[in-house]
């Protein structure tokens, strides 16, 4: 569905950023706390949708004030060290390197 301003009314584009907005509320710290490898989506993601929305000059100052606050989540988000277990594990693209070496197998 392509949603253009033309096409929607301004009732229908506030309730369309407002899902947005919910949306990326829900699923911005759970993708930035990610798994053992990492964040599932960067917060340079979440802050591109965020000023995607700013940028469309379609907002209440209610959700100006939401995504404001999204941002500043962000910013602590980036200037926070991560727990000393996150710090340490391997880097996503890292191989796995045994403690100890791998007998091989004689072959028959």
């Amino acid at each position: 569905m392509d949603r253009t301003e033309s096409t929607i009314s301004g009732s229908s584009q506030a309730a369309l950023i407002d899902h947005d907005i919910a949306h990326i509320t829900r699923a911005m710290h759970v993708s930035l706390r990610g798994d053992f490898g990492g964040p599932i989506l960067p917060a340079a993601y979440w802050r591109k949708r965020l000023t995607t929305l700013v940028d469309s000059g379609q907002l209440s100052s209610a959700q100006l004030r939401k995504i404001d606050s999204l941002l500043l989540q962000l910013d602590r988000f980036a200037s926070t060290p991560l727990p000393e277990w996150e710090r340490f594990a391997p880097a996503p693209s890292a191989p796995f390197k045994p403690a100890r070496p791998v007998k091989k197998l004689k072959s028959v």
